[in-house]
């Protein structure tokens, strides 16, 4: 059903595409930036503790990245669906879409309040017999788990104010909610200002407070500047069509992101056959990569939307031409991230408290690791215009191969000459074969779909 009133076009159809990729991402980037600060900063005051509690966190990014694949996947498939929709002036769609997705997040917390309270303590003894790492393992992960309707909520309204081009607002909540992350860790973890020293727990807290907040002033938004959604409940039931769709474009997101916790899961088994120190360092890389990926996140959630608009919206030229800035942007960035890991990964790692032995092995790996960067933005650029057409299941298979066919098993292969620093060359290895495939894909969908769409207004 379309909505014959809706004559005025979304500023994703008419703005010109430069000024458009820059209004729509500089605010994800910088609200990206504020996140991956709280990832480096939350770390910082866990290793201050011990050296253990950084590895039980960094034993957790599987589990964590678990948890993230659920909503970012389902958010990913209501984004595609909702902006595409949009492009086509179909409101019907774009409201059931809204609707469905906030229905499907619940239900995704109360898998992992499920989790919470039944797997995390088998989760940790499957990848260490430290009981002190366990301890602060389970401590943790269990308050990140249970009360995770927090971060669940702020993927869902955050998503839906990306899907109508209303970026500014994603970068208040993200920025917000990592701002109270950062201002919260040290009181709750050491017991400043009067609070309670409630040490590793205390970073857990910090983390689902902000994400709770930031869940909150995303709802805010939707309902007082979000116009172009009706996110009314009255009447509601599941819509099973509905949520198929969304499924069809999320569920390849889901499976790459919950390959990702594969991944780190399988790296921690590996790397935890040399010792605690070498997970700790696998951990360290996460959180300082994540200064660079998340711009470039930051910079696809912006080109995303846009791209399923005038593809909706039979606007060829606009696709291509975001396409061509979106990954020209993201190499840029990568390029910088290459610079800072190559020449000063000793006064990065020094961020974490790190011993002697922790820089002898963490200056090699981020140097190593770092090669594959470019690589990587121009294939996370590609994998995402991917989704936005609707056809995530490119993105999916890569992900699998990258990571699952390539990578663990040469890290493996690797980890068998006996010197942790020939396991960090899988990153590369890995990356090469990625880029490979993607440009394969690529081909095959530019002749399936976007050469078939007609020019359209630049």
């Amino acid at each position: 059903m379309k909505d014959i009133g809706m004559e005025e076009e979304n500023k994703m159809g008419t703005m010109p595409v430069g000024k458009l990729l820059v209004t729509m991402s500089v605010p994800m980037i910088c609200s990206m930036l504020v996140q991956a600060l709280y990832n480096i900063v939350d770390s910082i005051f866990v290793a201050k503790i011990e050296e253990d509690a950084l590895t039980a966190v960094s034993m957790a990014f599987p589990l964590q990245m678990l948890m993230f694949a659920m909503g970012i996947g389902m958010g990913v498939g209501v984004n595609a669906m909702l902006s595409k929709s949009l492009g086509e002036k179909d409101t019907v769609v774009v409201n059931k879409s809204a609707t469905n997705g906030i229905f499907l997040s619940l239900i995704n917390y109360i898998i992992f309040l499920i989790v919470g309270l039944t797997c995390v303590e088998p989760f940790y003894r499957s990848q260490t017999d430290n009981e002190n790492i366990i301890a602060y393992g389970i401590t943790y992960m269990t308050i990140c788990c249970c009360l995770s309707f927090g971060v669940y909520s702020q993927i869902i309204f955050e998503r839906l104010l990306q899907s109508t081009g209303k970026t500014f607002y994603n970068m208040i909540t993200q920025g917000t909610g990592a701002i109270i992350n950062i201002i919260l860790d040290p009181i709750l973890i050491f017991g400043l200002l009067g609070a309670p020293k409630m040490g590793i727990a205390g970073a857990a807290v910090a983390t689902v407070t902000g994400q709770v907040i930031a869940g909150i002033l995303a709802c805010f938004f939707n309902l007082t500047v979000n116009k172009e959604i009706n996110l009314s409940f009255k009447g509601f039931k599941p819509d099973l069509e509905i949520i198929k769709r969304i499924y069809k474009v999320g569920f390849p997101s889901i499976i790459m992101q919950s390959i990702g916790s594969v991944m780190t899961y399988g790296m921690n088994r590996i790397l935890g056959t040399f010792s605690s120190t070498a997970v700790a360092v696998f951990g360290v890389y996460f959180k300082l990569q994540s200064f660079v990926f998340m711009p470039v996140f930051g910079l696809n959630n912006g080109m995303v939307p846009i791209v399923a608009y005038n593809y909706g919206a039979k606007k060829r030229l606009r696709m291509i031409k975001t396409i061509k800035l979106a990954t020209v942007f993201a190499m840029s960035i990568m390029l910088f991230g290459v610079l800072i890991f190559e020449l000063f990964p000793g006064q990065l790692f020094s961020l974490f408290s790190a011993s002697d032995h922790m820089l002898s092995m963490g200056k090699p790996a981020l140097r190593i690791i770092a090669i594959h960067f470019p690589i990587a933005a121009y294939c996370i650029v590609i994998g995402s215009v991917f989704q936005s057409l609707g056809n995530g299941v490119y993105s999916m298979v890569n992900s699998i191969m990258r990571q699952i066919v390539v990578l663990l098993p040469a890290a493996y292969f690797l980890a068998l000459t006996g010197n942790v620093n020939n396991v960090w060359w899988s990153f590369p290895i890995a990356e090469l074969m990625s880029a490979t495939m993607t440009t394969i894909f690529l081909i095959k969908i530019n002749k399936d779909i976007i050469s078939r769409i007609p020019d359209g207004v630049l």
